[in-house]
């Protein structure tokens, strides 16, 4: 697929696929763990349980409740349709969607990674939140919704590139709009300070 190109300070952004994008369970660290099952897919499970020991998600729900001193649980859905899409609400068509599993964070793991003595409700909800985001880049990942940039000068030369990985098609959410900017907005100043000091060892040579 050709790459998608923004202008910027008279530089070029180019915009493509990652092909070999890092996984965003296994790769990085997260807040969260995944507990999920499919019959055709191949789906993250971090919690090692095993969908036939349950004879319903509640069931299932209940025993990681009780078994992970859980601080927050989230059922994940699937909408499997010309590709994947993963949330934490459900979606309204019935036949191409369902519960495919869980997302959940224990009360330890919460309080080591904050500091935290007690979880209150703000702290669920903000705990909610980032769990919720940890679907969503999931998703994208399984739809090959990553990408990286590569920035060209006013001549055309490469100046930078980055194959990712940055997951969504919101670039300026994902960070890479940012990024790229950032590395042409570094070029611009390096070249000016090079023509500064070009410009005064002539001045040195011609006093």
């Amino acid at each position: 697929m050709e790459a998608t190109k923004i202008e910027y300070k008279k530089h070029t952004i180019q915009i493509s696929y990652d092909e070999f994008s890092m996984h965003p369970r296994t790769d990085f660290d997260n807040l969260g763990s995944m507990v999920m099952f499919h019959n055709r897919y191949n789906l993250i499970n971090e919690g090692f349980y095993n969908k036939n020991d349950f004879n319903s998600w509640e069931e299932l729900e209940k025993y990681i409740i009780r078994v992970e001193d859980i601080a927050v649980i989230l059922p994940v859905y699937m909408y499997d349709h010309t590709g994947v899409v993963l949330n934490t609400t459900g979606f309204s068509c019935q036949w191409d969607s369902g519960q495919v599993g869980f997302i959940f964070i224990s009360k330890a793991k919460a309080r080591t990674e904050y500091s935290w003595k007690q979880i209150t409700k703000t702290r669920r909800e903000r705990l909610e939140k980032y769990l919720i985001e940890e679907v969503e880049v999931y998703s994208q990942y399984l739809n090959g919704d990553v990408y990286g940039y590569t920035v060209l000068n006013e001549e055309g030369e490469e100046i930078e590139a980055d194959g990712g990985s940055y997951y969504g098609y919101d670039h300026e959410k994902s960070g890479l709009m940012e990024n790229a900017k950032d590395a042409i907005d570094y070029e611009i100043e390096r070249a000016k300070e090079e023509e500064k000091k070009n410009n005064h060892q002539i001045e040195m040579e011609l006093a």
